[in-house]
């Protein structure tokens, strides 16, 4: 959502997806903020979906995120879970479909093997480095990440729970109340 006249900005969210020794997590902080002022602090946004079997969190307008997590999980179910070609796929029609162009989010997805950023611009981005992230304090999250995984002996879910730790403590849009899921 766009800052124009009265309208406030919504911003939520920090989503952060580690790999590391053959596991992955991702983490969502909870907080979800209206103008100045924190509307709700334990907000989902990282989920399990197709029969548990991929991890994606969202970062963006709710409604437009979860519009997306639908139509990902119905991408996944029409290419029996062909991650890469579901995420494909799913730009696609974000950039052409006349209503999920206007979509504003940004989802990170996982099956523990594969790893991708997907934009409604098109992008289907995989990380070299095992480390992707979304939202409000997604850089200070992967600069902390990026920090840990070089200097630490920290597994994919500490690294990610630490990260976003550090993210809540300089990002006023990102909190403590984090979720880690590891796949």
């Amino acid at each position: 959502m766009n800052q124009t006249g009265d309208q406030k900005l919504i911003r939520s969210t920090t989503v952060l997806l580690v790999s590391r020794d053959g596991k992955t997590a991702m983490a969502g902080d909870g907080q979800v903020t209206l103008g100045e002022t924190v509307i709700k602090g334990n907000a989902r946004k990282v989920r399990r979906i197709y029969q548990g079997r991929v991890l994606a969190g969202f970062a963006g307008a709710t409604a437009d995120a979860f519009t997306l997590l639908s139509r990902f999980e119905g991408k996944l179910e029409q290419f029996q879970g062909q991650l890469e070609r579901a995420s494909i796929e799913l730009t696609k029609d974000w950039r052409t479909d006349k209503y999920l162009r206007h979509l504003e989010a940004l989802m990170i997805v996982t099956d523990g093997t594969d790893a991708f950023l997907i934009s409604g611009k098109g992008d289907v981005i995989a990380s070299d480095e095992g480390l992707l992230a979304v939202g409000s304090g997604s850089m200070y999250a992967l600069a902390a990440a990026r920090a840990l995984m070089r200097n630490s002996e920290l597994s994919a879910p500490e690294i990610a729970s630490e990260a976003l730790k550090i993210a809540g403590e300089i990002c006023i849009y990102t909190n403590n109340d984090i979720i880690v899921e590891e796949i």
